[in-house]
């Protein structure tokens, strides 16, 4: 993954090229993946979402024996032309950052094919989703039933 010539270039490529495969053969599915959904799983059904798509990109790059992080954040959503923007829609998206030697940490988005990805705010890098889950926690109390709601939205602030 290597290019003499420009240092990082050949993980450049194939990063990107691999960004592109996963976008292209695998689709975007909430109802069939959750958090624990096997990676075998998701192989085998090209389906899931961005958890799934981040974890597929690391295990792939790190088989090359390159050093790739799991990345969770956010992303700043924009509404089609006339349609009116959706506040607190915005989920818990990951994508992915590779070691690209002299270029440093390089991060790309196989869910929406993005490298560099746009619009990304990163709240943690990690080995895989358990490192850096966006909501964890413990609750201390008497036994009932609970429920947790997160809502995130995330909108670009323009100095005036």
């Amino acid at each position: 993954m290597s290019d003499p010539e420009t240092p990082g270039a050949g993980v450049v490529e194939a990063v990107r090229a691999l960004s592109h495969r996963i976008f292209d053969d695998f689709v975007f599915e909430p109802s069939l993946a959750d958090v624990s959904t096997p990676l075998a799983e998701v192989l085998a059904h090209r389906r899931g979402v961005y958890q799934d798509f981040a974890h597929t990109a690391v295990a792939a790059v790190r088989s090359d024996g390159v050093p790739a992080r799991y990345v969770s954040g956010y992303i700043e959503t924009i509404p089609l032309p006339g349609q009116p923007r959706l506040v607190g829609f915005d989920a818990s998206p990951a994508w992915c950052s590779v070691w690209a030697g002299d270029l440093g940490w390089l991060d790309f988005d196989p869910t929406n094919d993005q490298m560099p990805p746009q619009r990304h705010l990163t709240v943690g890098w990690g080995r895989d989703y358990d490192d850096v889950a966006p909501v964890r926690g413990v609750v201390i109390g008497p036994a009932c039933s609970q429920s947790l709601t997160v809502s995130v939205d995330v909108t670009e602030i323009v100095a005036s």
